[in-house]
């Protein structure tokens, strides 16, 4: 018997995980995406990744990021997206405006629904094309 965490919610499972749930799950996704470019491209030393992971996934860069990632998205995909934007959070950053704040939970929810349901190269298209050179912040 294999016992092992497998990715394929179906939309049914994913429908009844909170929306912060979603966020939360999709923050170490994005976040773990956003280490491995900068590693992978060299983009900032040892001793500045830490400072360099920070600056991309911040609120007001996810919120950039996801104003150019929604003409891509599915009809689906932004019903996940509106979802964790229009979730009730009780704490914004100082560092961030409201709408700042839910566009970034909204895409933090959007990366927990793909990645749950096993989407992993969607992520990677939606992920590629906010981090192209053309879209730099």
């Amino acid at each position: 018997m294999q016992n092992y965490f497998q990715l394929c919610m179906d939309s049914r499972e994913i429908g009844q995980i909170s929306a912060l749930g979603l966020a939360h799950c999709g923050d170490a996704v994005f976040e773990l995406l956003v280490r491995s470019y900068l590693c992978q491209s060299g983009k900032a030393t040892t001793k500045d990744l830490h400072k360099a992971t920070v600056s991309y996934v911040c609120a007001p860069a996810q919120a950039a990021r996801m104003d150019r990632m929604l003409p891509f998205l599915t009809e689906q995909e932004l019903a996940q997206y509106r979802r964790g934007r229009n979730a009730h959070v009780h704490a914004i950053p100082k560092n961030a405006t409201h709408e700042q704040y839910s566009k970034a939970t909204g895409l933090e929810c959007l990366f927990g629904a793909l990645y749950l349901s096993g989407q992993l190269e969607r992520i990677n298209e939606l992920f590629t094309l906010t981090m192209e050179e053309g879209h730099a912040l």
